[in-house]
C-alpha cells in the first residue's frame, strides 16, 4: 500500500508480525478511522465525535472506501487505529493483546464503534487485507500464525485474544487448530464455518449477472437489486429461477461490500470463503482454545445462530452469546458492545487462569444504565425503600449511614431467588458511587451449568456488576483491595428455601466471616430485607418438584459438576443445591432494605483469633440481621404506599420522577 501520514507509518505496520519474538516495535504504527487521504478528518467521523456518538456504518463504509481506494496489492499487514495507541497510559497494566480478523470485507475496520473500550482493556492490532491482495487462506493464517506465536513467546504467562468476523473466524479457528499448545481466547462474531448451509455459496454464480460497472455505480446497482429482479426471473427456469428467488433477499445485505469493492474482489473472497469453511470444519477436533461464540439472531447471510449452537455442541470449552435483534454486521449495530459480551461471558483475563478479583474491570455508565433497565419493571413494581442507620444509633432514609471506604463486608439476608440483588447493588452504586462487589455461588460461572438454563447470558449481568465465586482466596483478595463485600452465609439454601420458610436465616454454625473480616480492619454491616412475601407466593418448592416424574434426574444434571460448598457442615446448612422454584405473582407490594450499625473489627485482629470470641461476634451479627428483618416487618404495617395501587395514585398526582413517601423510621 502506498502509505500516507494520515494512513500507515512507512514500513512499521509490518513489524508486528516480522519483528524478532519477544521485541515491540519503537513506536505503535497507527491509522486513524476518521483520516482521509488528504490527512483531514473527514466530515461524517467529525460530526459523530462532535455528538458525541460512537462511529457506525455509514463512518465505517466511508473509512473503508478510503482504504480500499488506495492502489495497494499487498501484502497484508497489522496496524494500530489512533484511538488504540496507548498514548494516554489508560491500558489496564499487563494488557492482553487481542488480533482483529476481519470479515469479507478485509480492511480492517470491523471494530471501529469498539475501539476505544477495547484499547483500555488489551493491547490491541487489526489486519488489513488490501482490496487488490490475493494471499490464499492457507496465506493468511501462516500470517496470523507468525504474530501469535511471537506474542506468546513475548508475554507466555498472558493470553492471545483473536476476534474474528466470518472468515476470520475461519482464520482464529484454523491458527487455534494448528497451535495447540498456546494459550488463545477466540471470540468468533457470525462465523462462516456454516458457508455449505447457507445461501452465500450461490452468491458467486450470482454475481456474474450483476451488470458492470460494478463499484463505480451504485445507484445502477440499486435500481438492479430493487426493482430488476422480476424481469431476470423470467428469464430463467428451474434451477435458475430459484438460485435468483433464493439470493434476492442476500443481496442488498451487501450493498456495503458493492460499495467499497470491484465486483472481482467480491468474488475472490467468495471463494477463499467456502475454502476456509471447508478447512477448519475438517479440523475442529483439533481446536482446544477457549472460544465465545457471537451470534445475531437476524443474520442475513449465514445461519449463525445455528451455527453457534453446532460450535458450542462441537468444541469443548465454548460459549455462545446469542443476540436476536442483530444481523449479519452485528460489530457496527447499535446496542451491541464487544467489551461488555467478553467480560459478561467471563473471558476476560490477564494471565494464564481468571483471576475474578484482579481481572476485573469497572463497570461503565453504559453498563450500569443496561443494570438498571433490566430491573425497571422490578424497581417500578417495589419502588424499594432504603434506610440507614447513622453512628448514633438513628435510623434514616437513604445511605447516609453507610459507611464511604472500605473494606467493608455487607452481611445479609438472601431473598428468595435473590430478587434484592439488583436494586441493592445498583441502588448503592447510583446514590453512593460505592461498588459492592458479591460472593456469588460458583453455579453461576460453571460453563456446563449454561446449558441447563433457557438463556445462557443470565448470569451475565452479575459478572459485569463484579460478582465472584465464593471462596476463601477470593474473599481474601476483595477485602485486601479495600472493596465493598457482598456475603450471604445463607447462601443457595436461603435464596431457594420452602414454603413457609420466608424470612428464615440458614446461617452455618462456624464463624466463617469474623476472622477474615477483623484482619483486614473491615466494619461489617449487617443488613435486612423484607418484600418477597409481597410479590409473589411459591407454587412448587423443592419437596414438591421431587415428588415429580423424572425431575431426579434434572435435580442430578443440575447439581452433579457443581463445586460443593460447606461440606463440613451438616443438615440443611449443607444442602447448597441448585434447583428451580415456580411462583404465583401478586398484586405487587414493596421491597424495604435497612442497613444496620458498622461493627468494628480494627484492632480486634487478636482478640478474634480466638473461636470464642469470634463466635460471639458471628451470633451478633447474625442477631442483627434478625432485628433488621424483624423491624421492617414491623414497620411496613404502617406504609400508606405499601401496595402498587397508592404509589401509582400518588404519581399521578405529583410526577412520575418525585420519591413516594413511607413510613417514619
Amino acid at each position: 500500500m502506498a502509505a500516507t501520514p494520515s494512513a500507515f507509518a512507512p514500513a512499521r505496520p509490518r513489524l508486528l508480525s516480522c519483528r524478532a519474538p519477544g521485541r515491540r516495535p519503537a513506536q505503535l504504527p497507527r491509522w486513524t478511522a476518521s483520516a482521509t487521504r488528504s490527512g483531514a478528518p473527514s466530515s461524517s467521523m467529525d460530526a459523530t465525535a462532535k455528538a458525541g456518538r460512537r462511529p457506525g456504518v455509514r463512518e465505517y463504509v466511508e473509512a473503508a472506501r478510503e482504504m480500499a481506494r488506495r492502489p495497494d496489492g499487498g501484502p497484508p499487514r497489522w496496524f494500530a487505529p489512533l484511538e488504540c495507541g496507548g498514548g494516554g497510559g489508560e491500558r489496564v497494566p499487563g494488557a492482553p493483546t487481542l488480533l482483529y480478523l476481519p470479515g469479507i470485507d478485509g480492511v480492517g475496520l470491523g471494530l471501529i464503534q469498539h475501539h476505544e473500550r477495547l484499547a483500555k482493556m488489551f493491547d490491541m492490532w487489526c489486519l488489513h487485507i488490501p482490496v487488490q491482495d490475493r494471499t490464499t487462506f492457507q496465506g493468511l493464517v501462516e500470517h496470523v500464525e507468525r504474530t501469535v506465536k511471537s506474542e506468546s513467546l513475548r508475554a507466555p504467562d498472558r493470553p492471545v485474544y483473536l476476534v474474528g468476523e466470518s472468515v476470520g473466524a475461519c482464520i482464529a479457528l484454523a491458527v487455534a487448530a494448528r497451535n495447540r499448545d498456546v494459550d488463545l481466547v477466540l471470540v468468533l462474531v457470525n462465523p462462516g464455518t456454516s458457508f455449505h448451509r447457507s445461501q452465500l455459496q450461490s452468491l458467486s454464480a450470482l454475481l456474474d449477472l450483476v451488470p458492470d460497472p460494478f463499484h463505480s455505480s451504485t445507484p445502477q446497482l440499486l435500481n438492479f437489486l430493487r426493482g430488476n429482479f422480476m424481469k431476470m426471473l423470467s428469464r430463467f427456469d428451474g434451477a435458475g429461477k430459484a438460485l435468483l428467488e433464493a439470493t434476492s433477499g442476500l443481496l442488498p445485505s451487501l450493498m456495503y461490500l458493492a460499495d467499497i469493492f470491484p465486483k472481482e474482489s467480491i468474488v475472490w473472497k467468495m471463494k477463499m470463503l467456502r475454502t476456509a469453511s471447508s478447512f477448519v470444519n475438517s479440523r475442529l477436533h483439533a481446536v482446544k482454545a477457549q472460544i465465545l461464540v457471537v451470534a445475531g439472531g437476524n443474520d442475513e447471510l449465514l445461519p449463525s445462530r445455528e451455527e453457534a449452537e453446532r460450535l458450542h455442541g462441537t468444541l469443548k470449552k465454548c460459549r455462545i452469546r446469542h443476540f436476536r435483534d442483530n444481523g449479519h454486521k452485528i460489530l457496527l449495530e447499535d446496542g451491541f458492545d464487544l467489551a461488555t459480551t467478553i467480560k459478561g461471558a467471563g473471558y476476560y483475563r490477564r494471565s494464564r487462569q481468571t483471576d475474578y478479583v484482579l481481572d476485573y474491570l469497572p463497570v461503565t455508565d453504559d453498563e450500569l444504565e443496561k443494570a438498571i433497565d433490566r430491573d425497571r419493571l422490578l424497581n417500578f413494581a417495589t419502588d424499594p425503600v432504603m434506610l440507614s442507620t447513622l453512628p448514633d444509633g438513628k435510623i434514616v432514609r437513604g445511605l447516609a449511614g453507610l459507611p464511604r471506604e472500605g473494606p467493608v463486608l455487607l452481611v445479609g439476608y438472601h431473598m428468595l431467588m435473590g430478587f434484592e440483588l439488583g436494586p441493592l447493588v445498583t441502588g448503592v452504586l447510583r446514590s453512593t458511587g460505592i461498588h459492592i462487589r458479591g460472593l456469588a455461588h460458583p453455579f453461576m460461572f460453571n460453563e456446563s451449568s449454561e446449558q441447563l438454563i433457557p438463556d445462557s447470558s443470565n448470569y451475565d449481568i452479575h459478572r459485569i456488576m463484579g460478582a465472584v465465586p465464593v471462596t476463601a482466596v477470593n474473599f481474601y483478595k476483595l477485602l485486601s483491595e479495600k472493596q465493598f463485600v457482598l456475603l450471604y452465609p445463607g447462601g443457595a439454601r436461603e435464596a431457594l428455601h420452602r414454603k413457609g420458610e420466608e424470612y428464615k436465616l440458614f446461617w452455618p454454625e462456624q464463624s466463617e466471616f469474623v476472622r477474615m473480616a477483623s484482619r483486614f480492619g473491615a466494619k461489617i454491616v449487617p443488613f435486612g430485607v423484607v418484600g418477597e412475601d409481597d410479590i409473589c407466593d411459591m407454587l412448587l418448592d423443592y419437596n414438591d418438584l421431587m415428588k415429580l416424574p423424572f425431575y431426579d434426574i434434572l435435580d442430578k444434571k443440575l447439581n452433579e459438576e457443581g463445586l460443593k460448598l460447606r461440606t463440613d457442615s451438616t443438615g440443611e446448612i449443607k444442602n447448597q443445591d441448585m434447583h428451580p422454584v415456580v411462583l404465583t405473582p401478586k398484586m405487587p407490594g414493596r421491597f424495604y432494605f435497612i442497613f444496620g450499625g458498622p461493627i468494628e473489627t480494627k484492632g480486634r485482629e487478636k482478640e478474634l483469633r480466638d473461636k470464642e470470641k469470634a463466635q460471639h461476634l458471628y451470633l451478633h451479627v447474625k442477631s442483627e440481621v434478625e432485628s433488621c428483618i424483624k423491624y421492617l416487618k414491623e414497620k411496613r404495617e404502617e406504609d400508606p404506599y405499601r401496595s402498587i395501587l397508592p404509589r401509582l395514585l400518588y404519581q399521578a398526582a405529583h410526577g412520575s420522577d418525585v420519591e413516594i413517601p413511607t413510613f417514619e423510621p
